[in-house]
């Protein structure tokens, strides 16, 4: 029988939680930065988004492949989103503007974060602005974004505040606990987007012409359902869960042996440093945008056509938030890199067991992975705690690639226009 999330619930009474009801995010922080292993990541994030290189990209050997990005029209909704952010920037006044608005090529595209813990302080935090702003903000999210990805993002910022009225921490984890920038000036016609970011959901959305980008996009849960109040029954990740493990044990046993490369997500064998705090198995997470990331597992040219189909069925997961034209493009962009689209395992097979998995090509890349606890208890990790992570290697995180070709520069993604209002 599956393990439960209540299992792993913290008393309200226990020291680490008790007393975090009045608690808001900047204490939050302080209190955590008395714990040297909080500390320690902490300093760690700060430097690496303070000091990290120009943007080059996640790539598979150090080297950036060219000639995989162009410009050309994909029916993206770029005038209903153009309509929306001014909709948004009417319902500010002039400081709230300054504040939400960046140079194009601002390194605050790469400030977001994925924890919690309230750092990097750019943009407009939605917890502490008018509900017009807020709806506003959601109305730019609905015209970016298909039906089922403004459901699915609704759902993990519900999901977010579920976990606070679990944890008793309701103005740490809360429904509106993101943070929300716009880069350029909207326009049907020059580049320009906007990222969102906080607990366990951080999307980048670079839109030009009538293409757009959204990556990265980080999306999590712990727990991955909500089984009471208003949105009981909301459910994160079943069907990149079910899909997974039907490819996985559909493969022939020759491939799936290349393919698992541990199975076991406590492996003793798994090498030291592989496994880290807070992103566990993952490689692309925050902070990482330069990251070299080697294939691993088999490559698809080696799968039997109907696993083909099938892992074709599990990348749609990973971009189903993308509206049709841009959704079509992009699985065309992935099926065209299919032969050169790699797989590889960690864990087991079984329903209930734990896993990683990672899907890799010279286009896209896209991590799943069962974490342990971070705010529940549990020491292993277990499926009803998430994480999921969309790249664009070679250079097109943030749509990079396609603001060099519309703007004819190379966007080093660097310009330092504000700095973070926390000292680390």
């Amino acid at each position: 029988m599956p393990d439960s999330f209540r299992n792993h619930l913290r008393p309200l009474d226990d020291p680490k939680i008790a007393g975090s009801r009045e608690v808001d995010a900047y204490e939050y922080v302080e209190r955590h930065r008395q714990w040297a292993p909080f500390a320690r990541a902490f300093a760690d994030w700060a430097e690496r988004f303070k000091t990290g290189s120009a943007f080059r990209g996640v790539t598979s050997n150090g080297q950036v492949q060219t000639g995989l990005y162009d410009l050309r029209p994909e029916a993206a909704p770029t005038a209903a989103m153009v309509d929306a952010a001014w909709a948004l920037l009417r319902t500010l006044n002039e400081a709230q503007c300054q504040t939400l608005k960046h140079p194009l090529n601002s390194r605050v595209w790469r400030a977001w974060m994925n924890p919690e813990f309230f750092l990097n302080r750019f943009g407009l935090r939605l917890d502490e602005v008018d509900e017009p702003v807020r709806e506003a903000v959601l109305e730019l999210l609905r015209a970016s974004f298909s039906e089922k990805g403004f459901t699915k993002i609704r759902h993990a910022m519900w999901t977010n505040a579920f976990l606070g009225d679990l944890t008793d921490k309701p103005r740490i984890f809360g429904e509106f606990s993101y943070n929300i920038n716009l880069f350029g000036e909207p326009s049907t016609t020059t580049p320009w987007g906007w990222n969102l970011y906080g607990h366990h959901v951080a999307v980048s959305v670079l839109v030009v012409g009538e293409q757009m980008v959204v990556s990265p996009v980080f999306l999590g849960a712990e727990p991955n359902l909500i089984d009471e109040g208003p949105h009981r029954g909301v459910q994160l990740f079943q069907a990149q869960d079910r899909l997974a493990l039907e490819f996985l044990r559909g493969l022939p046993a020759s491939v799936r042996d290349e393919v698992v490369l541990f199975a076991d997500k406590f492996d003793p064998a798994i090498p030291e440093g592989r496994i880290v705090f807070g992103d566990e198995a993952h490689l692309a997470g925050v902070f990482q945008d330069n990251r070299i990331i080697p294939y691993e597992g088999a490559p698809s040219i080696n799968f039997p056509d109907r696993s083909r189909v099938q892992l074709m069925d599990l990348a749609a997961q990973f971009v189903d938030h993308l509206p049709d034209g841009p959704l079509q493009a992009q699985l065309d962009r992935i099926r065209t890199y299919l032969d050169e689209t790699w797989f590889c395992w960690i864990g087991g097979a079984g329903d209930d067991d734990p896993f990683y998995f990672r899907i890799q090509s010279p286009v896209f890349l896209a991590e799943y992975e069962h974490h342990a606890g971070i705010v529940l208890t549990n020491q292993r990790p277990a499926k009803f705690h998430t994480h999921t992570i969309v790249r664009t290697p070679n250079g097109n995180d943030y749509g990079a690639a396609l603001i060099a070709l519309a703007t004819h520069k190379t966007p080093t993604l660097d310009e330092s226009d504000v700095a973070p209002t926390i000292s680390l």
